[in-house]
């Protein structure tokens, strides 16, 4: 286990207060509920709060996550406290590549996408097999509210 200074456990303080912001709150709501998209058409179907709710929850998470990569959080204490930008992660993959072609920006959500592939090498370590359960789990929950529809 690393050390933790008494600066990066405050900026970790700090990154989960502002999580509970009641407009990010909702944001991150309704992102994990209902973000699935599987192409750029898909998220480009979205409402403007829905779209503003993406922007929010991309942006923060990827934000957490420069600040992870830069050490002004320790790497481990962060994966031990939360999943939640490897879900975001998750969700952005299929449209990932799409996204970066169309803004002509090869690093647009790329600490995000660093951050999550070091917590994937890490959580393997601690609980093998855990991602391929946390994956099914969460295609469950998609195939299930795309039931709903």
């Amino acid at each position: 286990m690393g050390q933790v200074s008494n600066e990066q456990a405050g900026m970790l303080l700090k990154l989960y207060d502002l999580r509970r912001e009641a407009r990010l709150r909702q944001a991150r709501e309704w992102f994990i509920r209902h973000f699935y998209p599987k192409t750029l058409a898909e998220r480009a179907s979205l409402s403007p709060e829905e779209d503003a709710s993406v922007r929010m929850v991309t942006s923060y998470w990827d934000m957490v996550a420069g600040f992870a990569t830069r050490g002004l959080v320790e790497e481990e204490m962060f994966f031990e406290t939360t999943a939640e930008f490897w879900i975001v992660w998750e969700r952005l993959k299929p449209i990932v590549n799409e996204v970066r072609e169309a803004v002509k920006d090869p690093h647009i959500w790329e600490h995000l996408e660093k951050t999550a592939q070091r917590y994937e090498m890490w959580r393997e370590r601690r609980a093998p097999g855990s991602l391929a359960a946390a994956r099914e789990r969460m295609e469950q929950l998609r195939a299930a509210r795309a039931g709903q529809k």
